[in-house]
Formats: structure tokens, C-alpha cells, sequence
């Protein structure tokens, strides 16, 4: 069984779905942001589909995304089961959040951004008081069997989260997908910061195309978003949007043919709407665009002597 539950979002992206998987223990998948309405909305549908809070025994995460992890720490009952890298989030200790914060200062310095725009080091916390504070009961890794569902196996599929998992059921040929794939829009790959500072920041975009890709590999025939409707050509979809993410870098490039340009000034050219109010996502998406590019050996990156990188026609 599985049973879909829609639930509120005070964020731009609307709705956002969590489902109930009955096995051989009732686990609730996702649990929307943690907001009186959202609360509501997940509390009606458990009981629409003949249960209650005490009757969840696990509470699965996707990823740690605000609009996921809310009311993860409401069911009395529950282990909550997730990829390893929620715990930091979920945690949220003095230790992470200096980590964090000095992570994305060093970011918006190497991108170019001007003085008065760093104060938005605060700001890509994101609504960390709509998650959850509990820590993982169980870390759920690549390959593992779903704990109490059999058929279902654990793929760590990185990109929009660095704690993003898909649940995969080959015999059923169904996904539960969080929000890897999305029936009309295309996730936005966010700049995170990894767990070992020594790794330096991840490549979101090139981490979100090999974790589509691998969806190209397999025989799916629906995916059980996190948001909006159920997917049911997923191959073509991706492929549709693996062609438009190479359009935009190449678009990207020829913003380069008049020499090396930071990351702040292709931003401030590709969203000129945009960047001011939502300067944390649009700088991830140019990010992409440049990682990209250097992968394809179409760009090259250099470091100037203040630490700022450019990037150029290779």
C-alpha cells in the first residue's frame, strides 16, 4: 500500500507529498514543514487512511529539506530512518552551524560577491525552525534493503540534497522519488556544505545529472514524487531536461566571449530579476552552469591572489 498525503508549504515550490508504505511496519515517508497547517493536513490523511500518529512506526526521510523533515518528531512510536548527513541538520549543534557558516562566507568570497551581499551567509540556513530536532535512529546507505519493506532497496542519489534517497522497487517498477524527479519543474541542485570540510564543496549540478542518469538506466514506470503529480515518463522527462541543462551552460559560455567573468557577474547577468531577493539559489544554479562547463573541458577556472575564481572559455 501506498498512500499519499499532500500537505501545505509556506514555500515558493507549493505542496508537498509524503506517503504512507505499508509492510511489515507502517512507515510514514517524509513529513512536510513543521507548520500548524502542515501538521493538520498530515494528521487527516494518516486518518484517511484508517490510522494514527501511534500506529507509525518509522518515519523515512528523502532528504532533510525544511518542507520534508518537519513532523518527524511527533510520533511517539516511530525510529526515524534517514541518509547520515540529515543528522547534522536535524542536530543542528554550535559545532555545524560554525561549520556552515564559515563554509558559505568562503563560498560567496571565491564567487565574487560584493561586501554588502555577505550577510546572506544567515540566510542559507534556510527555515531550519520548520525541521525536525531529533537525531537518526537508523542511517539508511546505497543498496541497503528498506528496514520492514521487503522488495524495496535504498539508492543515495545526491544533487538537490546531499542527504537525497530514492526508494526503488523493481518488481513493482516504482520509485518514491523525493525530489528527484518532479513532474513539471526541475529541482534545483543547492550548494551544501559537506561533512568533511576538507573535501571542499560538492559539485551539486554534476551530482544531480548522475543521480538523473541513473534513473535512465532502469525500468521505471512511475515515480512517487515530492511534490505534485505521480511520474509516469520519467526517461523522456529527464532526457528533456538533461538537453535543457546543456543549453543553458552553453548559454552560460557565451557570456565568456568577452574574457573571464566571476560567478557574482554571471549571476547578476543570467537572473537580473532575481539575484538580489534570491541571491543563495541563483548563485547555485550559475555554480552548476560553471561546474558544468569545466567538467565538459569547455571552461577553465582560475584563482586571482584575494582568493575570487573566474572562469573562461576554455
Amino acid at each position: 500500500m501506498i498512500h499519499k498525503i499532500i500537505m501545505p508549504t509556506p514555500f515558493a515550490v507549493g505542496d508537498v507529498n509524503a506517503f504512507l508504505l505499508k509492510g511489515d511496519v507502517l512507515s510514514l515517508i517524509d513529513a512536510g514543514p513543521k507548520t500548524p497547517e502542515a501538521y493538520e493536513a498530515l494528521k487527516r490523511g494518516i486518518q484517511e487512511a484508517g490510522y494514527s500518529f501511534s500506529d507509525i512506526e518509522q518515519v523515512i526521510l528523502t532528504h532533510h529539506h525544511p518542507d520534508h523533515a518537519g513532523w518527524i518528531d511527533v510520533f511517539d512510536n516511530a525510529k526515524v530512518l534517514g541518509h547520515t548527513y540529515n543528522d547534522v541538520w536535524l542536530k543542528r549543534d554550535e559545532a555545524f552551524s560554525r561549520h556552515h557558516d564559515a563554509f558559505y562566507l568562503a563560498c560567496l568570497i571565491e564567487e565574487g560577491v560584493p561586501e554588502q551581499y555577505l550577510g546572506w551567509v544567515k540566510k542559507m540556513k534556510r527555515s531550519v525552525e520548520l525541521m525536525g530536532e531529533c537525531a537518526l535512529d537508523i542511517v539508511l546507505t546505497e543498496g541497503d534493503a528498506l528496514p520492514g519493506h521487503p522488495g524495496w532497496t535504498v539508492l543515495e542519489t545526491p544533487g538537490h540534497a546531499l542527504s537525497h534517497l530514492v526508494f526503488w522497487n523493481e518488481e513493482k517498477r516504482a520509485m518514491i522519488g523525493g525530489d528527484l524527479v518532479l513532474a513539471t519543474v526541475s529541482s534545483n541542485p543547492l550548494i551544501e556544505p559537506p561533512l568533511d570540510p576538507a573535501k571542499g564543496r560538492p559539485r551539486s549540478l554534476l551530482q544531480y545529472n548522475k543521480s538523473l542518469n541513473r534513473i535512465l538506466d532502469m525500468p521505471v514506470d512511475v515515480i512517487y514524487p515530492g511534490h505534485g503529480d505521480e511520474v509516469r515518463n520519467a526517461h523522456a522527462l529527464i532526457e528533456g531536461r538533461l538537453q535543457r541543462q546543456r543549453d543553458r551552460a552553453m548559454k552560460v559560455l557565451a557570456m565568456m566571449d568577452n574574457g573571464p567573468r566571476t560567478i557574482f557577474e554571471l549571476t547578476r547577468e543570467l537572473f537580473p530579476a532575481a539575484y538580489e531577493k534570491e541571491l543563495g539559489l541563483t548563485l547555485s544554479e550559475t555554480i552548476g552552469q560553471t561546474d558544468y562547463l569545466v567538467d565538459k573541458g569547455l571552461a577553465i577556472e582560475t584563482r586571482d591572489e584575494a582568493g575570487i575564481l573566474y572562469y573562461a572559455k576554455a
